[in-house]
C-alpha cells in the first residue's frame, strides 16, 4: 500500500473518481470504453477491468472495504494523476485520453470545458 493512511486514501479516491458507480456502468458498457487501453491479456484493457473493480468498490460502505480495496484505489489515484498530466492539446471530448480516464472513473469534462 502507499504512504497514505486509510482515510487519506479514501478522501483522494473519491476526489478523483468523478463518475457515479451508474455512469461508470453506462460508460463500460459502450463501444468506445471498450476501444482503449492496454489488454491485460484476455482481451479486456486493464482500466476496463479497473473500472468495474471502482464500481463494486463505490458501492461499499467504508467500513466494509478491504486491505485489497485500498490497494486498488491507490492505484486508481496513481493512475488518473498521471494520465490527467498527460493532456493532450487538441480537443479532448472525443480523444483516447478521455476515454481511458473515464474507463478509471474519471471524466476530465465534469473540471473543464469540453
Amino acid at each position: 500500500m502507499s504512504d497514505r493512511t486509510k482515510d487519506e486514501t479514501y478522501d483522494e479516491f473519491y476526489n478523483v473518481v468523478n463518475m457515479t458507480p451508474s455512469e461508470l456502468e453506462d460508460w463500460l458498457d459502450t463501444d468506445k470504453s471498450k476501444s482503449v487501453g492496454k489488454d491485460s491479456g484476455d482481451g479486456e484493457s486493464i482500466g476496463h477491468k479497473s473500472g468495474r473493480k471502482i464500481i463494486k468498490i463505490k458501492r461499499k460502505k467504508k467500513d466494509e472495504l478491504t486491505d485489497t480495496n485500498y490497494d486498488h484505489m491507490n492505484e486508481v489515484i496513481g493512475y488518473v494523476h498521471r494520465h490527467s498530466a498527460q493532456k493532450p492539446k487538441s480537443d479532448i471530448k472525443e480523444s483516447d485520453w478521455r476515454y481511458s480516464l473515464k474507463n478509471w472513473g474519471h471524466d476530465p469534462c465534469k473540471e473543464m470545458d469540453c
